[in-house]
């Protein structure tokens, strides 16, 4: 669209040039500073489209969010738009009311949310301006041919146990809205209600929009879809978007998602921003992982933003899970969620055996009992794999001088660095904040002793010390190190699936949504560690990680086991584990909250300030905890709103910048929104006067 216009007129009857209309455009851009900006046009720009701006010195991809018959400002200082970007279809009306409530739930600039949620190519000047930018991203990746979908052998639809068959029926023949609650154990199979969900829904002509938390479940689920549906749409109709692809294939997805050639869309978080506009359904997969809540920028829960795009769109959505959040189950009991119950595996082979191993007595041999020593051994005599979970990565979680007890500490943080080996006898020390990286010292750089230790053990520790007892053993490790390359996580699962690992050590990335064929023991080091932490929510996390991991085992064959190694094996969250009673142990747990009035009987955001020094990010807190005190006729629901004390975080220092919180709570969520919505426009001022960076979070899932 040509937004320049010239009028032209015979010369031998010349008249006054006729006033050409402007039109006035709302328009959001990505920056931290509240808009939408007001621009002017020569024609009228369809609510929706892409623009591009002048901002400050910067040229900047915008949306059109508005068309107001006058401007607010002066229209002396409005800009025109520099061009409209009309390669795509104007962004629909849900769509920017899912945008728009975001960015007001989450206390963001309108722009924080539009912009980051569309793949880059489309939000990038580059792809727009210049030699190199003809034709602009979408007519450039249209012009190039679609690689080449690996074929898929076709499955045919499993026979639906009973409680299967009514979840999948009670979902398909809902009409309108309702939230569900699929909570089903461990290889209850889950996956087939959703599928049989997604079938009937798209026999409908509907889309389907799939998430799952983390980028490694996608290949396993992805080729389930597949083979599950390669009977009913074609494979291009099923679309895969997650932060470890290209741009161009990112783009190629989103793009078959708005123009409706996506019948499936299978995605992580962001997945959820994704523009479909004849979706029917929403499925959101092991819906309690904290990978649903973005950590930076827009800090937005997935599954919150799926209820509530379910509700705009007055359609159903499923969230499930083994071990739902506790948010999640108080909604099912108060009846705000259906809840639909598994109860028992898909396949007829009964859950594994839980068994606490008290370690309190115990001699241990590099972390490892004699129990579950005696358990590896057994298992590899008969066939059968074993997992070794321990979520902590590296060597060792630090080194150690034996002399004067010198500890490897990281220059920039107030943590430990992690003792990493890179091959052969290389070794290096890693922050798992910062990034920091430096060499291990020959001697110790206090007392000058050769003595070095490692002390505790990770990932890389543990599989080096099976290699050793088990010398014919084929042991694999799966965690952040080992699947740094792309494609190397899918490569790994793939080789354990294949029966072509004994031993498998590794971290969360292996406790869910993974089904193991030949699975028939899991052991669990240090488990303890999460006990005790700080955070209100660590107990429940520990609960749901042990419970998820624990359900790899025995899938498929019967006299499947799980050894947890303990100092602690009276603790509920234990107990409730050897009694596979996730009922139990979510309503001790809530019994709990509820007496402290914990979320989800109260609402909470956490206000982050950091500094160069932590009196200057302390200072900056105590200035926003007495801002509603100073201006009490601003803040008229302070009754309701309790700001507590600001006080450092348990990791100080950060990359040389230290950091403190103040945490702010309300029985109602209303109360509580309306006072960050007026809190949140004093901020800025307070922070540039202490010199300090912040971050506002609500509903955070760490604390």
């Amino acid at each position: 669209m040509n937004i320049e216009r010239v009028e032209t007129h015979p010369a031998a009857s010349p008249v006054l040039p006729a006033k050409v209309r402007t039109y006035w455009l709302s328009v959001a851009v990505d920056v931290p500073v509240n808009g939408p900006f007001e621009y002017s046009s020569s024609e009228p720009v369809p609510i929706g489209l892409r623009v591009i701006v002048p901002f400050g010195r910067r040229k900047l991809v915008g949306v059109v969010v508005g068309a107001p018959e006058q401007p607010s400002i002066d229209e002396a200082y409005i800009k025109p738009v520099e061009a409209v970007l009309d390669d795509l279809p104007p962004f629909s009306g849900h769509w920017l009311r899912l945008a728009r409530f975001a960015a007001q739930y989450y206390q963001r600039p309108l722009g924080e949310v539009i912009l980051p949620a569309l793949p880059a190519p489309l939000r990038k000047i580059s792809a727009y301006q210049g030699k190199r930018s003809a034709g602009g991203p979408v007519e450039r990746l249209a012009r190039r041919k679609a690689p080449a979908l690996a074929q898929v052998e076709p499955a045919p639809a499993l026979q639906l146990n009973e409680q299967q068959a009514e979840a999948a029926n009670t979902i398909a023949q809902t009409q309108g809205f309702k939230v569900f609650l699929l909570h089903g154990v461990t290889g209850s199979g889950k996956t087939e209600v959703y599928l049989h969900a997604a079938q009937q829904c798209m026999a409908r002509g509907k889309q389907v929009l799939f998430l799952v938390p983390e980028i490694n479940l996608t290949p396993q689920l992805e080729q389930s879809i597949r083979a599950r549906l390669a009977a009913v749409v074609a494979p291009e109709a099923i679309a895969v978007m997650h932060s470890g692809l290209s741009d161009s294939e990112r783009l190629r997805a989103w793009l078959n998602a708005q123009h409706g050639r996506a019948a499936i869309l299978l995605g992580t978080r962001l997945s959820v921003f994704a523009p479909l506009p004849n979706l029917g359904l929403i499925v959101v997969d092991e819906e309690h992982d904290s990978s649903y809540k973005q950590q930076d920028g827009l800090r937005y829960s997935a599954r919150d933003l799926a209820v509530w795009r379910a509700h705009d769109l007055d359609i159903p959505v499923v969230l499930g899970s083994a071990t739902p959040s506790l948010e999640s189950w108080y909604h099912a009991q108060r009846g705000h969620y259906k809840k639909l119950s598994l109860e028992q595996r898909a396949r007829q082979v009964a859950l594994p055996a839980v068994r606490l191993v008290d370690t309190r007595r115990l001699a241990l041999q590099q972390g490892f009992s004699p129990q579950l020593l005696e358990a590896i051994t057994q298992r590899l005599q008969a066939g059968e794999q074993s997992l070794v979970f321990l979520n902590r990565r590296g060597y060792a979680p630090a080194l150690t001088c034996s002399s004067c007890g010198w500890v490897s500490k990281c220059p920039r943080c107030t943590a430990y660095t992690v003792l990493h080996r890179q091959g052969g006898r290389r070794s290096n020390l890693q922050c798992h904040h910062c990034g920091f990286q430096a060499r291990v010292p020959h001697a110790c750089p206090d007392c000058g002793d050769q003595d070095m230790r490692p002390m505790g053990r990770g990932t890389q520790r543990v599989e080096e010390h099976l290699a050793e007892l088990f010398p014919t053993a084929r042991i694999a490790r799966i965690d952040a190190d080992s699947t740094r390359l792309k494609g190397s996580a899918a490569q790994l699962f793939a080789q354990v699936h294949a029966g072509e690992i004994d031993i498998l050590v590794g971290t969360q990335m292996v406790a869910k949504g993974h089904d193991f064929g030949r699975l028939g023991l899991v052991g669990v080091l240090n488990a303890d560690a999460m006990l005790f932490a700080q955070d209100f929510r660590a107990p429940e996390r520990l609960f749901a990680q042990l419970m998820q991991v624990s359900g790899r085992a025995g899938r498929h064959t019967q006299g499947a086991e799980v050894l947890i190694q303990t100092d602690y094996p009276e603790q509920a969250v234990y107990q409730a584990l050897v009694r596979h009673d996730y009922d139990g142990f979510a309503q001790y747990a809530l019994n709990e909250r509820e007496a402290i009035g914990l979320p989800p009987y109260t609402y909470q955001a956490l206000l982050t300030a950091e500094a160069r020094e932590l009196a200057s990010a302390s200072k900056f807190l105590q200035a926003a905890r007495s801002l509603p005190e100073q201006r009490a006729g601003e803040f008229s629901t302070t009754s309701l709103i309790t700001l507590y004390d600001p006080v450092p975080l348990r990791v100080l220092r950060v990359a040389n910048v230290e950091r403190a919180q103040l945490l702010i709570e309300s029985v109602s969520r209303p109360a509580l929104q309306g006072f960050l919505s007026k809190w949140v426009h004093a901020l800025p001022e307070l922070a540039r006067e202490a010199r300090v960076r912040w971050q506002l979070e609500v509903d955070p899932m760490e604390i």
